[in-house]
């Protein structure tokens, strides 16, 4: 059989190495996004999955679109039996979905149809959801509606932050893809279309997201700061400077104050007042500064009775 494969950052390369490691799936061509500047200096940084494809030594090819004629050609030339697909990030026109002689098909962080798009992850846990998992389908022109060929679910653990539970469905991707991959390549793996009445979609995260709202509850916001790491990450104003906030719990205690203010420091607490509860702030970074714990920002800053905003 011959597998292409697709895929552009860190969540991807799990499935990738599953595939490398196996002599009969080892992917022929790698695509990924082309190399982007990346640091102080912006040089140009290859992606994760390039970077594991040329140390397997596997051909990569990197365009900017697909959409071009030449690279729809390029591919194939390839005669590939199947377009493996995870986190790629370039819309594969239809002429690219017909090239592979069994079609594309796409591992997806979510257990679709809830969470179609961008974010599924950071969707996940911004709505509490208890439970999640991977998705892989057959890919189709509509965003991420194509017939489900096999899931494999998760928890969502009540501490887990999007990196953590990016990290772990990554793994889990390479897992479902290993058990469903046989059966779709002797055609005996059943498609089942999705429900549309169940659809939810996952919207880009957006940086203006990344501002907490006081008046929200303790329990939500407690959730944008898990969804929120490593990217955007939640952050507030403390005496006009950008306070981020990595880690956070919420308490289900009530708090004699406006949302917002940092309530009188007792046992070495941050903790906030909010519309519902109390959030303790447990890892914080001021602007210019490293992460720190709330003991230590405490020991810098006279806190108690301060607004954020």
């Amino acid at each position: 059989m011959k597998i292409i494969f697709a895929g552009t950052p860190e969540f991807a390369v799990p499935t990738l190495e599953m595939l490398l490691a196996s002599e009969q799936y080892r992917p022929c061509a790698v695509y990924t996004q082309p190399d982007r500047p990346a640091g102080r200096g912006r040089k140009l940084k290859p992606s994760p999955v390039k970077e594991l494809a040329v140390k397997s030594d596997v051909a990569v090819s990197q365009p900017s679109s697909l959409k071009v004629e030449s690279e729809v050609r390029k591919m194939a030339e390839l005669s590939p039996d199947l377009l493996v697909v995870v986190a790629y990030g370039l819309i594969l026109p239809q002429a690219v979905l017909d090239i592979p002689r069994l079609g594309c098909i796409n591992v997806h962080a979510s257990l679709l149809p809830r969470w179609r798009g961008a974010a599924p992850v950071q969707r996940a846990l911004l709505a509490g959801d208890e439970q999640t998992g991977i998705t892989i389908m057959k890919m189709v022109r509509k965003l991420d509606a194509g017939a489900i060929l096999h899931k494999e679910t998760c928890p969502v653990e009540p501490w887990e932050t999007a990196s953590e539970l990016l990290d772990k469905l990554a793994r889990l991707g390479a897992t479902g893809l290993a058990r469903v991959l046989p059966s779709i390549l002797d055609g005996t793996a059943v498609a089942e279309p999705q429900d549309e009445s169940q659809v939810t979609y996952a919207e880009k995260l957006d940086k203006s997201e990344a501002r907490l709202d006081w008046r929200q509850t303790a329990d939500e916001l407690a959730r944008k700061v898990r969804a929120f790491h490593a990217w955007p990450v939640a952050q507030t104003l403390y005496q006009g400077k950008i306070l981020r906030i990595w880690k956070a719990e919420a308490l289900a205690v009530a708090a004699d104050a406006s949302p917002g203010t940092i309530l009188p420091v007792q046992s070495r607490q941050l903790d906030v007042a909010t519309g519902k509860g109390v959030l303790r702030l447990q890892e914080v970074q001021l602007p210019g500064g490293r992460r720190m714990s709330a003991q230590a920002f405490l020991n810098a800053h006279q806190a108690g009775g301060i607004q954020l905003g």
